[in-house]
C-alpha cells in the first residue's frame, strides 16, 4: 500500500519509531509528519500577553526540535516528508487533518510524551484507533513491532 500515510510526531521514542516504521514500510508513500501544538495548555487566566508568549516559544521549538528530528530521520533513510504544524486537541486535530487531506493511512506511536496525558498510556493513539477514517498502525518504541491496524469502513 502507498498513498498518503500522516504520522503525528513528537520528541518521543514511540513517536520517532512510529516515523522510522513508516518511512521503512512504506518507501514510495507521501508522508507528512504532524505535530499538534495542544492549545489548551495555553488558554488564557490572567494575562494573555504572558501566554501568548509561551505559545509562540512553543511553535518556534516545533520548528527547530521536533521537525528537524522529523527531516534528519528522513534523510537518513533516503526519503522525503512534508511537515504540519497545527493548533488544537490533538486528537481531533489528527482526525480532522487524515479527514481534510484524504489520508491512505496513519501511522501513530503508542505513547505520546507531554503534560499530564503522559499517564494515561496511549490515550491519544487509542482515540486515534477509535475515531480514525482509515487503517491504523500502532508503533511502540524499544521492542521488535508491535501492530495493530483497524479498518474503518
Amino acid at each position: 500500500m502507498e498513498g498518503h500515510i500522516l504520522v503525528p510526531v513528537d520528541q518521543s521514542p514511540h513517536s520517532s519509531r512510529a516515523l522510522e516504521y513508516a518511512i521503512e514500510a512504506y518507501p514510495e508513500a507521501e508522508i507528512t509528519a504532524l505535530h499538534v501544538v495542544d492549545i489548551s495548555n495555553y488558554q488564557c487566566r490572567g494575562t494573555c500577553m504572558y501566554h501568548a508568549k509561551e505559545l509562540l516559544d512553543r511553535l518556534e521549538q516545533v520548528e527547530q526540535t521536533v521537525f528537524e528530528i522529523a527531516r534528519q530521520t528522513a534523510t537518513e533513510h533516503g526519503s522525503e516528508l512534508t511537515t504540519k504544524l497545527k493548533l488544537g486537541s490533538p486528537v481531533q486535530t489528527i482526525i480532522d487533518y487524515a479527514t481534510a487531506h484524504d489520508v491512505d493511512h496513519i501511522v501513530i506511536g503508542s505513547h505520546g510524551r507531554t503534560g499530564f496525558d503522559r499517564l494515561f498510556v496511549g490515550s491519544v493513539a487509542e482515540a486515534v484507533v477509535r475515531q480514525a477514517p482509515a487503517p491504523v498502525t500502532v508503533v511502540r518504541a524499544g521492542r521488535s513491532l508491535a501492530i495493530e491496524s483497524v479498518l474503518r469502513s
